[in-house]
């Protein structure tokens, strides 16, 4: 699928370490909030440093990096109808580049499955892949992630990682 990396699962292990406990948590450990809070602002510190801010540069629009805005279904949704939901929608902040993206998975059974290949609209802010989903399950879904950073807006600017969360009922 281009450059989908949804075969290429991402162990928690990848990503996240338990300060309380000291120890990296194990594939199979429900993430708590307070965890993948620390997960989200560790990677969103990254992406900003990167950007320049830590140098004193002067941030602008343009030399920011693009941020998820909106999704559908909905981040934190636990009522989405499997039937009737057929794509998943994320908006950008900004114009994208067409052909790069990195719908990333944290387990193959979170992962929806896909049909077809990504796309952008017309609009070239929103990006759209058609699912298949199942009824009576939670979806896990990095937009961009640590190890995976395709989706770039057209200066070449890395998203901010985003987790979409959300569950069929």
């Amino acid at each position: 699928m281009g450059n989908d990396n949804s075969e290429h699962p991402m162990a928690p292990t990848d990503w996240i370490r338990s300060r309380a406990a000291n120890k990296t948590l194990k594939k199979g450990n429900h993430m708590k909030g307070t965890n993948m809070k620390k997960a989200i602002a560790m990677t969103a510190c990254s992406v900003l440093l990167a950007a320049g801010l830590a140098r004193g540069a002067e941030p602008t629009v343009k030399s920011m990096p693009p941020s998820v805005v909106r999704t559908l279904p909905e981040a934190g949704a636990v009522d989405v109808d499997a039937a009737a939901t057929n794509q998943i929608k994320v908006t950008f902040s900004k114009d994208m580049k067409d052909g790069t993206w990195s719908w990333s998975q944290v387990a193959k059974d979170t992962f929806p499955e896909i049909v077809g290949k990504p796309k952008y609209l017309d609009d070239k802010r929103t990006c759209v892949i058609d699912v298949k989903l199942e009824p009576k399950k939670t979806y896990v879904i990095w937009i961009n992630s640590q190890k995976f950073a395709n989706f770039k807006d057209v200066d070449g600017n890395p998203a901010v990682p985003y987790l979409l969360v959300f569950q069929t009922k």
